[in-house]
Formats: structure tokens, C-alpha cells, sequence
């Protein structure tokens, strides 16, 4: 008899395991493909009975049995005919827009219901077009929903459903390289201000996040600069530099353009600049992948990616992620059905606002509901598709942004129910992410952040009863229109769905120069231009010109302060004559003493004016709307804005692992864009990331307080300096 020693016994258990759970896979694959067949064979068996349209038997009648055999033969092969066809239909129109694409899924469903209809036996499968479009949609949800009701009891099903979405070369690669180092995910949860996240996880709307506060994550406040919004923000985490920018859309003499964050064509204009001035790619440049930003990070994966979506031809992959997603045909009819009923949700809410007489309210008609719907649905699920296949295959660096939250309360305020529901979706979303770190072949930690803040508050408009281009035209004794004309709004899945739809955004961003004044708007800050004077004028020279502007706008109530340039160097204004020289006075004396012009704008605000003053493209006049317990009054028409100083916008969030180091020593601020980006390379290279060789500032250059005047700018000077 041969004994079996104790590691030929284990050795032994271990084969039988491993062919034990074999077959269990193999059991389950074959019954989920049964139990789905047969929920498509009732489906089309009911939906026969229903529509007059569509019928599965012969013109002389059929007993019950027949119809079932039919009905069951026409599910099958639709089924394969999905399962084969699809992939192969969607390749050939990935260059399609986004949503074209998505109506296409309804037509192609249908075709191929009807080629499944024209192999049944005798001719007994029939249906007209427009019929096989309804119930190919519904079979194909009722499979999906079927498929993925078994998959979540199945841990096996649901790896394997996950690992559907990585490329499958890429993915052997992954696993050749064998054990890696960690990898780092970066999601972005746009305009998600600390304030806001800690209220939903105090009051349980994200658990998630939650969970991870008490055992894993800590939670660090963070401040932006003076341009409080996504393109001052994500182009200096993403490249490490976002000088020059001083709000979301500004005018420049020299070029006589108007730059927009949001355009395309701006887009690749700043990250170009940007790259130039640190001569470095960005933070994504080594085996990152870029998803749903305004820049690339350098990145040489990406999708929906807004600095890639202005170039033209095969080289442009920043639609990828659309095939990567609608490649499923349950994902583009599951997606679809979810957009329609957030449509349908948009419209209820907005009308039950008008009903109640909700205030602050702003107009949500037109177009709106479907480009919140994009944002919420489409975008959302593209976006996390796109980060799960890259975890899938190993990548070592991920950042995505995922914009649902920043869209909804712009139009409905950052603290409605609106957007704490859109909360509680990007919970479960990250929960998903955070799932298939368990089916990655390597490690993963998640790093959650925002790129700013909201602030609530009615529009300028709505309570002054005039624009501020009214009031700018006012001070200079121009005409003023009878009726206040709106603004454009700056919400970021607007130029989303431009570029998914291959349409520019802001067209006419070349003006001609004239003596009229040019006002543009960023949330609650304004900027006020005239492009017949080809530098930026002085005090002197706008008093000269228009004595009555500057005065008129300082003492307007709605008018925070002024940010102006005169012979003696920037000059912040305010009500009543007051005025502070930033070469002249420090941060005490800006928010504090008699003055206090900056008291109500927090901690910093000095330091981020003096940083917009150096700016080359800085505007003529910088206006700051007044802030009132932490209310705002936006130039644009948003009851959630940013993009200027006052409230939570200028203050949004990092959350990381303990794993990592932390952001800044215990009782430091943590300031700017660009020291986020620093955070985040020095937490890549501790995970045996990219190497990047970016110098950290002396210990003794953080002996002191950050946020005081000239601290920030000493430690990014000293930076800037050992990196060139």
C-alpha cells in the first residue's frame, strides 16, 4: 500500500480542489446560460402575445409546444448572434459620436433580432422593424438583468464578467510580468467640496467612503487658488504647473482670444504651455491611462479626454472608452433605459421646484436635462468601465474624473437632495472600483480627491435684476439692454458632450478688438477686458478712460472686492474707497484690523489674489462677487458655482490610504494645484511607481506656518528653482 506523507496529502487536496472548483465554474457558467435562455425565451413568448406585430408561429396556427420551441430557438440564436456579432459591429463604428452610437445599439439589436427571426424553421419567426427594435431592447435587458441577478451570489461569475472588460493580450502580459508593485488610483470626484463629503458620510449617503474614514483612509482639507475650478485645479495636479490661469475663461490682447477651459482647442493650448514651462510630461507619463479629464496628464492611455478630443483621425483615441463600454450590448440598452429615467428624473425635479417655488432656482429646460443625464449616466459609466479595465491589465497609475456630482449642483445647489442622490451613485461606483482590486493582478490603492468646491447662492441677476456686463456697461456710461441677458454656463459635462458628439465648444472665441468692455464669467468672479488696449491697464488709465466704472463696481453690493493694477503695482479694492496695496500690507492686514476687505474670503485669500496679480493674462478688472455666510452670487446661472473666492469652494478634499505617507505634516495647510501634484508623484514613487525625479523643498523652507503671505510662494519658488 503506498503511504501518502502529510505535503503529498496536502499536495493531493489541493488537485482535488482545483478540479472540484473547475467544475463547479463550469457547472455555473452552463446554468446561468441556461437560466438566462430561458428568461429571453420568455421574454420574446410574452412580448409575442403582447405586440401584434411579432409573432412566432405559422399563418395556420401552432400548438403551445411549437410556439415554445420557436420562441427558444429564436432566443438562442440571438443570443450567439450578440455574443459574436456585436463586438465585431461596434469595432466598425468606433469613430461614430458617443451618442450616435448609442442610438445605433437599438438599431443594430434589432437587426440582428431579425436575422435570429429569419433562421427559425418554416418561417414561423416574424416581426417589422420598428417591432424588432422593442424587443430586441427588452430582451436584451431582461438577459442582462437575469445574468447579473446570478452573478452577484457568484464570485467566480462575477471576476469573470469584470475581467470582460480588460483587453485580453494586455492582460496575459500583466500576469507574465508577474508580482508588481502597488498601483495607484486616482478618482476625482468633481466639485465634491470637504464640507460636502463629510455631511453625506455623517449622515450615511456614502457608506463606502465611510467605511474607509474608520479603518483604512484619512481625510485632508485642502485650498485652491483664486480660480476655484477644474482647469486651474486638474492642470496643476495632473502637470504640475497651472500659472497663468486665471479663471475658466479669460481674454488674451496678445493672441485677441478668448481661452476657455472647457474648449478643446484651449485645452491642448494650456497643457502644452504647461509641459513647456516644467519640461515634463506630466503626472501620468509612465504606464498611466488618463480618463474623462480636461488634460492627458501625459498619460498614453486615455478616453474621453478633452485635450485629445480637438484632434482628428486615427490617432485620436479619446473615444475609446465608448467602444470599451458599448461593446456590451446589455451595457449600451442598460445605459440607455438608465439615461431616459434620469431625463425623466431631471424633468420631475425641476417642475417640482417651479411648483414649490423654489429659491434660489435656475432654468433647467432646453437641453439641460440630457446633458445632466450624460453626466450622471453615460459619462459616469464609460469613465468607471474605462478605470476598471485598466486595473485590469496592471496599469501602475489611473486618474478619472467623474463629473455626475459638479453638473447636478450647478443647477440644483451643493446641497439638495439633486446632488446628495448623485452622491450616493458615486458611492456605489467606488465601491465597484474598489471590488475589482480583488481581481487585479496587482495591488491597488484608491486615492479619492476633488478639484474644488461649490458655493451656494442665487445669481447676481436674479437678485440685482442685471448682469454684471450690465453693470460694467453702466460705470462706463455705455447703453444697457432693457432685459438681462443670460451667461454661458462653465459646467464641465457640457463641453463633454460637444466633444462626444464632434461639435466645438464655444464657437467664436476670436473677438474683434473694440472699445466696448469684454466681461467674462467664472462662477462668482468676473473679468473685465478692453481689447483696444494691448496690455493690461493701469487704474490710472481705466479712470481716465471710464471715471466712473471702477467706483461703480466697488460700491455695488453684490461686489465683493476688486482686483485692478496701478502704477504702484496691484491694488485690491473695496466699498467706500477702500483700497490695499499688495506690496504693501500682509495677510493680517488684508482680512483683519480696520479694513478686513479679504475677512470674509478665509485664510490664503491675500496670497491668491497676489499670485493672480503676477499673472500675464490677467484680466483689466478681476471682481470678486460678494460672500454672505457662505453664499455667493454667481456672474453665471448657477445656484452652485465656483470659480472665485468665498465659501467651500476654494476648499476641496484628499483622501488617502495610511499606506501612504501623509499629504503634509500634522497642523500644515495644504495649498494649490501644484503642491497636490507633488503629493501625489511623491506617493507614486513610494509605491515603486514612475520614478520621477521632482525635489522635494528643504525642511527648513516648512518650519513655517503654510497659507501666511509669502510661505507658498517661498517653498514653490524654491521648488521651481532646484527642478530647473
Amino acid at each position: 500500500m503506498k503511504r501518502w506523507g502529510p505535503g503529498a496529502l496536502r499536495a493531493r487536496k489541493d488537485e482535488v480542489d482545483v478540479a472540484e472548483g473547475r467544475w463547479r465554474r463550469t457547472g455555473g457558467a452552463l446554468w446561468r446560460m441556461v437560466a438566462v435562455w430561458a428568461a429571453s425565451t420568455l421574454t420574446m413568448l410574452i412580448l409575442a402575445g403582447l405586440l401584434p406585430d411579432f409573432r412566432l408561429q405559422a399563418d395556420s396556427g401552432d400548438s403551445a409546444t411549437r410556439i415554445g420551441i420557436t420562441a427558444g430557438i429564436g432566443a438562442a440564436v440571438f443570443g450567439v448572434l450578440s455574443a459574436l456579432v456585436w463586438p465585431l459591429i461596434v469595432r466598425a463604428f468606433l469613430l461614430v459620436p458617443a451618442f450616435v452610437l448609442g442610438l445605433l445599439a437599438f438599431f443594430i439589436n434589432g437587426s440582428l433580432l431579425l436575422i435570429a427571426l429569419s433562421l427559425i424553421p418554416d418561417g414561423r419567426g416574424e416581426a417589422n422593424p420598428e417591432t424588432a427594435v422593442v424587443v430586441a431592447a427588452v430582451m436584451s435587458a431582461v438577459a442582462s438583468a437575469t445574468g447579473a441577478a446570478l452573478a452577484v451570489r457568484d464570485d467566480d461569475a462575477y471576476r469573470r464578467r469584470l475581467y470582460r472588460l480588460a483587453d485580453r493580450k494586455r492582460r496575459k502580459q500583466a500576469a507574465a510580468r508577474g508580482p508588481r508593485a502597488p498601483g495607484t488610483v486616482f478618482l476625482q470626484l468633481d466639485g465634491v467640496g470637504h464640507a460636502v463629503l463629510q455631511r453625506a458620510v455623517d449622515d450615511g449617503h456614502m457608506p463606502t467612503v465611510a467605511a474607509w474614514l474608520k479603518e483604512t483612509h484619512r481625510l485632508t482639507p485642502w485650498r485652491t487658488d483664486w480660480s476655484s475650478q477644474t482647469g486651474a485645479s486638474q492642470l496643476g495636479i495632473l502637470h504640475g504647473d497651472n500659472h497663468d490661469i486665471p479663471a475658466f475663461r479669460w481674454y488674451e490682447k496678445d493672441t485677441g482670444e478668448v481661452m476657455v477651459c472647457n474648449r478643446p482647442a484651449s485645452a491642448v493650448e494650456l497643457q502644452r504651455r504647461a509641459i513647456e514651462r516644467t519640461g515634463d510630461g506630466g503626472l501620468l507619463t509612465v504606464d498611466g491611462a488618463s480618463r474623462g479629464n480636461l488634460f492627458s496628464g501625459g498619460a498614453d492611455q486615455v478616453a474621453l479626454v478633452l485635450s485629445i478630443a480637438a484632434r482628428r483621425g486615427r490617432e485620436n483615441r479619446s473615444r475609446a472608452g465608448y467602444f470599451a463600454y458599448f461593446s456590451d450590448p446589455a451595457n449600451a440598452v442598460r445605459t440607455a433605459m438608465s439615461f431616459v429615467a434620469e431625463v425623466a428624473r431631471e424633468i420631475g425635479q425641476s417642475t417640482r421646484g417651479r411648483l414649490k417655488k423654489t429659491r434660489p432656482r435656475v432654468k433647467r429646460g432646453g437641453l439641460y436635462p440630457f446633458i445632466r443625464a450624460f453626466a450622471t449616466v453615460v459619462e459616469r459609466d464609460v469613465v468607471v468601465a474605462a478605470v476598471i479595465g485598466d486595473m485590469l491589465v496592471g496599469r501602475t497609475a489611473v486618474y478619472a474624473d467623474l463629473v455626475a456630482y459638479d453638473e447636478v449642483a450647478h443647477h440644483s445647489g451643493p446641497d439638495s437632495k439633486d446632488a446628495t442622490l448623485v452622491l450616493q451613485r458615486l458611492d456605489r461606483s467606488i465601491a465597484l472600483i474598489a471590488k475589482v482590486t480583488e481581481h487585479a493582478p496587482r495591488p491597488y490603492r484608491i486615492v479619492l480627491l476633488s478639484d474644488h468646491g461649490q458655493s451656494p447662492g442665487e445669481t447676481f441677476r436674479a437678485r440685482y435684476g442685471l448682469t454684471l456686463a450690465d453693470l460694467v456697461r453702466a460705470g462706463c456710461g455705455l447703453a444697457v439692454p432693457r432685459k438681462a441677458r443670460g451667461t454661458h454656463s462653465g459646467a464641465e459635462a457640457r463641453s463633454a458632450v460637444r466633444a462626444a458628439m464632434h461639435r466645438p465648444v464655444e464657437e467664436g472665441n476670436r473677438l474683434p478688438a473694440g472699445k466696448d468692455p469684454l466681461v467674462l464669467a467664472s462662477g462668482n468672479l468676473g473679468l473685465v477686458s478692453f481689447p483696444d488696449v494691448p496690455e493690461r491697464m493701469t487704474r490710472e488709465q481705466i479712470d481716465a478712460r471710464h471715471p466712473a466704472l471702477l467706483p461703480t463696481l466697488a460700491n455695488h453690493p453684490g461686489v465683493g472686492f476688486l482686483l485692478v493694477r496701478s502704477r504702484r503695482g496691484g491694488v485690491i479694492l473695496g466699498a467706500r474707497g477702500a483700497e490695499l496695496y499688495l506690496d504693501e500690507l500682509d495677510e493680517l492686514d488684508a482680512g483683519g484690523g480696520d479694513s478686513g476687505l479679504l475677512a470674509d474670503f478665509g485664510p490664503g485669500a491675500l496670497a491668491a489674489v497676489r499670485r493672480t496679480d503676477s499673472f500675464p493674462h490677467t484680466a483689466d478688472i478681476m471682481v470678486n462677487s460678494a460672500v454672505e455666510e457662505g453664499e455667493v452670487l454667481a456672474f453665471e446661472e448657477q445656484i452652485g458655482s465656483h470659480g472665485g473666492l468665498g465659501g467651500e469652494q476654494s476648499h476641496p478634499f484628499l483622501l488617502s490610504p495610511h499606506a501612504l505617507s501623509a499629504p503634509v505634516p500634522e497642523g500644515r495647510d495644504l495649498v494649490g494645484a501644484e503642491r497636490i501634484h507633488r503629493v501625489l508623484r511623491r506617493w507614486l514613487r513610494e509605491a515603486d511607481g514612475p520614478q520621477v525625479p521632482v525635489p522635494e523643498p528643504d525642511p527648513a523652507e516648512l518650519d513655517t506656518p503654510m497659507g501666511l503671505p509669502g510661505d507658498v510662494a517661498a517653498v514653490d519658488r524654491a521648488v521651481s528653482d532646484k527642478t530647473q
